[in-house]
């Protein structure tokens, strides 16, 4: 399977202009029929706690034409009304043919930039069946808690997927956190990140894909980009087999499901 990450300047607040950035960078590096494309967190409208400004139909409509266009799986995030009247943080995965598969949840929401105030935490992790491959979507602060991390390994998934809208200050804990969930899920990680700046920060791309065993298949940097590689699933299994650290977890020491 081949992976595109896609990192773009999010233009505040302005989903046609932001739509635009997308579809531009993948006409220049379109995908193949099958392949999984990734979009930033809240990918057309940013770190944005405006619900009243950014919740509409939009972005799903979007999305859905995006995955038909290119035939592809798609991932892209967006907001959408919660259950206690504020917001959720959602990514959607949709099929090739533009079916909204399924939504997850951010699990965690960034309480250093007070997502709390507007959003919902997420109440459960999904892992989704892709051309037979199990993945996992989680969304941006959802990094740093590697029990999520643990929790979906334990659901399944072989592969996880993370969008965001890391910032530049803390690029270098984006990159080691990737690879050190890959390492110890011996798992497939891939990260898409936005690049540019918004109101609150300054973004640094760094989106990265990277194999079960930690090693960096492709890589971006501030630029706006499309950042591909080819993953390959049989040797991940492979090495789940061959190195069965999987196995030798600690199940007492885990939280209950």
């Amino acid at each position: 399977m081949r992976i595109h990450c896609v990192q773009y300047d999010i233009a505040w607040e302005d989903k046609p202009t932001s739509h635009t950035r997308a579809e531009q960078l993948l006409a220049g590096s379109p995908p193949n029929p099958g392949d999984l494309v990734l979009l930033p967190e809240l990918g057309d409208v940013g770190f944005s706690l405006a619900l009243d400004r950014i919740i509409d139909d939009r972005s799903e409509t979007w999305a859905s034409g995006i995955a038909s266009q290119y035939q592809c799986w798609l991932i892209h995030g967006w907001p959408i009304p919660g259950r206690s009247g504020r917001g959720l943080n959602v990514c959607g995965l949709f099929s090739p043919d533009g079916t909204l598969v399924g939504l997850a949840e951010k699990m965690h929401p960034f309480s250093a930039g007070h997502e709390g105030k507007a959003y919902d935490a997420g109440s459960s992790l999904q892992v989704f069946d892709v051309d037979g491959l199990k993945l996992c979507p989680l969304i941006c602060y959802d990094l740093r808690f590697p029990e999520a991390f643990r929790q979906a390994s334990r659901m399944g998934a072989e592969c996880m997927t993370i969008i965001a809208n890391w910032p530049e200050t803390r690029a270098d804990h984006w990159r080691a956190l990737t690879i050190a969930r890959a390492i110890e899920n011996q798992a497939i990680v891939a990260a898409c990140n936005r690049t540019g700046t918004d109101p609150n920060a300054k973004y640094a791309g760094g989106s990265l894909i990277v194999d079960a065993k930690g090693r960096v298949l492709a890589e971006g940097d501030e630029a706006p980009a499309v950042v591909s590689a080819e993953v390959d699933i049989a040797e991940m299994r492979a090495w789940r087999k061959a190195f069965p650290a999987l196995a030798d977890i600690r199940q007492d020491l885990l939280p209950e499901r």
